[in-house]
């Protein structure tokens, strides 16, 4: 089950990719047009109906993603069966259609089914669709209908399977819909303090990869809170839409990047070349596009205890800033890129308190990481036990020869015999392997990746950071 639900965070990943370019359209809009968000300006309303044309249906986003992304061989007939799947769910269970269902007026439909079109049914039909995929894909048919054999047989089985999901979700999604809402309620009703909670748990969650759950219910209109849409469009609440967005703007533009600067300011002398190879890429990347995994996982299993850390900070950075009177959002991350689009957005407030507030992290985080890391001797990068490893080998990586990162990874996991199967999310090389026991760590780490994590018996993922489809191409070529 684990394994499976990394799979669909994994999958997540392609149709949250498709957000920064909202982000651009709209923030360009907004900053063009910022009191009549479009009704003032041609130039400005094209570019926000370009950006909203994304926002407003990132259920079909998440939809074709999901059925790619949870498809065995990520075959692009499995997305067409995740879109068939959704047009066939939320057509049959729009308000209009369950009037005509249960012959009653469109106004006393459950307001349930005026929800119908969220990113959960997104990723529900991407299900169905992938499922189907998996099963349906290689089907053979008789002559008469062979046509349809293999991969076109995949929809039609779509159509059958999204019929029967439909008829479950007429009678089941009003209470599904109620438990979220009532869910999301109970949060939003502990206001900042709730804010800062979700916060600390979405970092617990993050080498699971199921952060991407919990982040559905408060970014995006699963129980109704909707803070991303909501955010960029007049229909947020002023001064409290973007609470469980803001506060992750000091933790990732100031707090990690400061926490990288004690973890290199603590690594032992002969090692500071490694460490400063490693840690100055993933803290810029956290900087500009709030992308953190790999600076996280540079240190989330060397130093646990600093992980947890790192979220409590986080949990206090957005109870604080639900607090006070500032208010940014973000489309793709809480990075600089997507903080500065956000300065003209309908509920942005004082985004420029931004930069004093992440200046105290900083500071906080410097001088917590620096005292925790150097009381109870953490090994974070840098700290690690001495070995016979050279200083050279762990900044290949730095200089991307993807070329060489891949070669090391495949000789660290046993060589190509024993890869079954590889894969990559944004951050990370997830491979399955015939035999735990051939893979070397240390000649892994040596090509200068942040992490490695073995969370099923034949699973291993590789924590390469932002350039890994790179160095994925270059390790599929070499196991051809």
């Amino acid at each position: 089950m684990m394994k499976y639900l990394q799979k669909l965070g994994k999958s997540l990943m392609l149709p949250v990719a498709c957000l920064p370019a909202a982000s651009i359209l709209l923030g360009i809009g907004y900053w063009m047009d910022p009191t009549g968000w479009g009704v003032n300006n041609v130039a400005a309303a094209f570019l926000i109906k370009a950006g909203k044309a994304l926002l407003d249906h990132m259920g079909i986003l998440f939809a074709i993603g999901v059925g790619v992304g949870m498809s065995d061989d990520n075959d692009g007939t499995a997305g067409l069966a995740g879109l068939v799947s959704w047009l066939m769910i939320t057509v049959l269970l729009a308000p209009d259609a369950v009037a005509m269902f249960k012959h009653i007026d469109v106004s006393a439909v459950p307001a349930a089914f005026s929800h119908i079109e969220t990113q959960f049914i997104g990723i529900l039909a991407g299900l169905i669709g992938s499922s189907c995929y998996n099963k349906f894909k290689n089907t053979k048919l008789p002559d008469a209908l062979g046509f349809f054999s293999g991969k076109r047989s995949v929809a039609i089985v779509t159509a059958g399977e999204s019929l029967i999901a439909a008829i479950i979700l007429f009678f089941v999604w009003p209470f599904v819909y109620g438990g979220l809402v009532a869910f999301g309620k109970s949060i939003i009703s502990t206001g900042a303090i709730g804010a800062g909670i979700y916060a600390f748990f979405n970092r617990l969650l993050i080498p699971t990869g199921l952060h991407h759950a919990l982040n559905s219910v408060f970014w995006f209109d699963v129980a109704g809170i909707n803070e991303i849409a909501n955010f960029w469009s007049p229909n947020g609440t002023k001064g409290v839409t973007g609470m469980y967005l803001t506060g992750f703007f000091p933790v990732m533009m100031f707090g990690l990047p400061a926490g990288a600067l004690a973890m290199y300011h603590t690594a032992k002398d002969k090692k500071k070349k490694i460490a400063y190879g490693l840690l100055v890429s993933v803290a810029i990347s956290s900087f500009f596009t709030g992308v953190t995994e790999p600076l996280e996982f540079a240190f989330m299993f060397l130093a646990p205890g600093l992980y947890v850390v790192h979220a409590v900070l986080t949990g206090i950075s957005v109870a604080v800033c639900a607090m006070l009177p500032v208010r940014a959002g973000f489309n793709f991350s809480a990075g600089f890129v997507d903080w500065l689009l956000s300065f003209k957005a309908p509920m942005a407030l004082n985004g420029l308190l931004i930069i004093p507030i992440g200046l105290a992290f900083a500071i906080i985080y410097y001088v917590v990481f620096r005292f925790v890391i150097t009381k109870f001797n953490l090994k974070t990068p840098g700290r690690e036990d001495d070995d016979d490893e050279s200083e050279e080998m762990n900044v290949i990586l730095a200089n991307n020869d993807f070329t060489q990162v891949a070669s090391i990874i495949l000789k660290g996991v046993g060589g190509k015999e024993n890869v079954m199967s590889i894969d990559n999310c944004v951050t990370r090389l997830r491979l399955e392997i015939k035999d735990q026991a051939q893979v070397n760590e240390k000649v892994i780490k040596s090509a200068g990746i942040s992490g490695i994590i073995r969370p099923g018996k034949n699973s291993l993922q590789v924590i390469v950071g932002t350039q890994v489809q790179f160095v994925a191409d270059e390790f599929k070529k070499m196991c051809k």
